[in-house]
């Protein structure tokens, strides 16, 4: 398991272990497994994210400054 210190804002840091609580109750862990959650949500959404660009990129192609890739389409016609 790693470990990462970090520093938040007063105001976060007080949502954060309210919703901790609210969610996990106080028990041993409660922040990390909020934190946990949270990363692990973002993550999610993040290479969502990136994949649905590499998708539009393979679709669309990609303009290189006057040189215009074609799609992908015409490159693998079948």
């Amino acid at each position: 398991m790693g470990v990462i210190t970090i520093s938040l804002n007063d105001e976060i840091e007080r949502r954060l272990r309210k919703i901790a609580i609210a969610r996990f109750r106080k028990t041993k862990g409660h922040l990390a497994k909020a934190i946990s959650e949270a990363l692990q949500e973002w993550a999610s959404k993040a290479e969502g994210e990136s994949m649905e660009q590499a998708l539009e990129i393979l679709e669309n192609g990609v303009n290189l400054g006057g040189i215009i890739t074609k799609k992908r389409e015409e490159l693998h016609k079948r």
